[in-house]
């Protein structure tokens, strides 16, 4: 019984900034993992990054330098800081969490970046 909703996707410029921000809700214990992930037309689903219970970080070597992967233990939510974004950056963004050896995900939310 665990939710993932996902929000703060949407139409933006190149070299603009937005926050995604998912949110965990339901009946569990403490969440291992969160992530987010990511997956553009005709591509397989990568991961962005994600954050540890111990605040281990892990980024795409694609948004490492410009984004920050960051969680509130008390709220039970990840947030994903972009910035600087690019084309390339398009895609359905997913938000994963490992608890108890079991992965969650949420449906996901597009960001679409313009020029």
């Amino acid at each position: 019984q665990v939710q993932l909703v996902e929000s703060g996707g949407g139409l933006v410029q190149v070299g603009g900034s937005l926050r995604l921000s998912c949110v965990a809700s339901g009946s569990f214990f403490s969440i291992n993992v969160m992530g987010w992930y990511r997956q553009a037309p005709g591509k397989q689903r990568e991961l962005v990054a994600s954050i540890s219970r111990g605040g281990s970080t892990t980024y795409a070597d694609s948004v490492k330098g410009r984004s920050t992967i960051s969680r509130d233990y008390a709220k039970n939510t990840v947030y994903l800081q972009m910035n600087s974004l690019k084309p390339e950056d398009t895609a359905a963004y997913y938000c994963n969490v490992g608890i108890r050896n079991q992965d969650y995900w949420g449906q996901g939310t597009q960001v679409t970046v313009s020029s």
